[in-house]
């Protein structure tokens, strides 16, 4: 930062305490309502885009750790079963349809996601910061203004030795003015286009995202359901019947009738 950059910074923070505490406390502030009122909605607009971008993120971690976690309770599962797991092929069809789901179906989806998804959303959130620069650089005009036009009324009410001052303080304040007006009035026009332009932009990214999740739900009930043929008659009887849960029960007993099992 140069030397004139820090002592701009300077006299803003002392502008901004002194209107709270010191002298200029009694000096009326610039207010500009609808111009706050579109910074608000921007602001609603960065923390939703801000945490779409997170979301999305988390979206794809979840479906690799989801992934992931069924496959070791296949290998879990199929070690449990042991030789009558192998006899009937129903532990080594189900291991064997998640492996397929986490190597290809969701490989598959990783790039048109990040394409589709991930990437815009990026892209969008990328503007924030320049835009976050705009307005701090708006606000600090806005002080100058203020500091400016708060030197001049101090000039008139109690005129200096000087009268040279005030000619000067008044062109000051002027530059100060028109330097203020110009960002804010970039900032009202072009804050509520940018508001107004996410629907447009987030359509194709909304659209990918349901058919990949209706792409990985369809294939996974595809995966699964070639692994009920392997599941025993009854059960799957029992399970359409909604008497799974007395096939349990009937279990259970027969464990709790072994005598190694009987304080169960």
């Amino acid at each position: 930062m140069s030397w004139s950059g820090f002592v701009k910074n300077v006299n803003r923070k002392t502008t901004q305490v002194m209107m709270k505490t010191g002298p200029l406390r009694h000096v009326e502030k610039t207010n500009d309502r609808d111009y706050e009122v579109e910074e608000r909605r921007y602001r609603t607009l960065e923390g939703a885009a801000t945490r779409l971008q997170k979301e999305s993120k988390g979206y794809l971690d979840s479906l690799r750790a989801m992934t992931a976690s069924q496959m070791r309770i296949a290998e879990t599962i199929d070690a449990f079963y042991g030789d009558a797991g192998t006899r009937d092929g129903v532990s080594r069809s189900y291991k064997q349809a998640v492996e397929d789901l986490d190597a290809e179906t969701i490989k598959s989806l990783d790039g048109p996601y990040r394409t589709t998804v991930l990437e815009p959303i990026m892209r969008f959130c990328a503007y924030f910061p320049d835009i976050n620069e705009c307005i701090k650089k708006r606000n600090n005009k806005l002080l100058d203004y203020d500091s400016m036009r708060s030197k001049v009324k101090k000039l008139v009410d109690k005129p200096d030795k000087d009268p040279s001052k005030l000619p000067r303080a008044e062109r000051e304040a002027e530059l100060a003015k028109t330097a203020y007006e110009q960002l804010n009035e970039q900032l009202f026009t072009e804050l509520p286009q940018l508001i107004d332009l996410r629907v447009p932009y987030l359509d194709p990214s909304f659209e990918a995202l349901v058919k990949i999740q209706l792409r990985f739900c369809a294939e996974a009930y595809s995966r699964m359901a070639q692994v009920q043929q392997y599941l025993d008659a009854d059960t799957r009887e029992n399970y359409a019947q909604g008497h799974l849960d007395t096939k349990v029960e009937q279990v259970l007993s027969e464990i709790r009738d072994l005598s190694i099992a009987g304080t169960v």
